[in-house]
């Protein structure tokens, strides 16, 4: 599989959309990040690679407000989003999948998938009372007509009537992107959405999420351990190790890096050949 994405002139000449700005975040005398700064464009593949408790999804709970960094600031959109709870994130458009799934394991595929769609909804009680005769009717007829999309988009439609928890895991993974998609966000976070995948899983999943960056043009920052995956589709890659920044850059600069291939590749040596690296979509 080779989908390779290369930065459109375009991005690289707009402000960012997403900018974290010396985040450091501390659990009493643990330091999960210290200090990290990045940012990411309108239109970018972002990817967050680093071992084990490096500190990445601590990061992206800081962006969707999970957790409150102890000290910088997070700017989504131009505006400062430090202190803002999930569910008013969600609202001005950043979406998230998660490393385990949080799906309604006893609900629906379609009905899950509408929960996503909860943010946007602009009807309140009182005219939800005058259904059939106010605005809520044509309103959840336009939403489940955007969920309609995002089924067919993710070839989900033989499941989308089968309750949740009976899926296969895979097939779990996949409506739980859904569910993220259908909130419409400018900027959606993948926490390692191919965890847990066999390798044809996975081809499809990149391929889902290149589509979602290419032609729906979302927005994406990913965390992913599968190397091969990262350096095929990412526009450009920042690597934590112990909650600080070691380095950022295009996919291939960030790999030959003797820093990133010693902390994250295991390598003493930094002059090892490109070839020793192992890629799960090179089978």
């Amino acid at each position: 599989m080779s989908t390779t994405s290369v930065v459109p002139q375009a991005v690289a000449d707009v402000r960012a959309l997403l900018s974290v700005e010396n985040i450091s975040l501390r659990f009493g005398g643990l330091k999960a990040l210290t200090d990290v700064s990045f940012h990411v464009k309108p239109g970018e593949l972002f990817s967050i690679i680093g071992p084990n408790g490096a500190g990445k999804t601590s990061m992206l709970n800081c962006i969707s407000g999970r957790y409150t960094p102890s000290d910088g600031r997070v700017v989504f959109d131009g505006k400062d989003v430090t202190r803002l709870k999930p569910n008013r994130r969600a609202t001005i458009g950043i979406g998230r999948t998660f490393q385990n799934l949080a799906l309604f394991s006893h609900m629906s595929v379609l009905d899950n998938i509408m929960v996503g769609r909860h943010h946007l909804l602009k009807n309140n009680l009182f005219s939800g009372a005058l259904y059939w005769f106010g605005g809520a009717q044509k309103e959840e007829l336009e939403h489940r007509h955007k969920v309609e999309e995002v089924i067919d988009f993710l070839d989900i439609q033989h499941v989308r009537k089968a309750t949740a928890g009976t899926l296969s895991y895979g097939l779990r993974k996949r409506v739980e992107l859904a569910r993220a998609v259908a909130l419409e966000p400018k900027l959606i976070l993948l926490d390692e959405p191919m965890a847990g995948m066999n390798l044809e899983e996975k081809e499809d999943m990149a391929r889902y999420i290149v589509d979602l960056n290419e032609e729906w043009g979302m927005t994406i920052i990913m965390i992913e351990h599968d190397m091969g995956v990262v350096m095929d589709i990412s526009h450009r890659v920042m690597v934590l190790d112990f909650g600080k920044k070691l380095v950022e850059g295009e996919p291939a600069d960030v790999l030959a890096d003797p820093h990133v291939r010693k902390a994250y590749l295991g390598e003493e040596d930094p002059l090892l050949e490109d070839e020793s690296i192992p890629t799960a979509l090179s089978a």
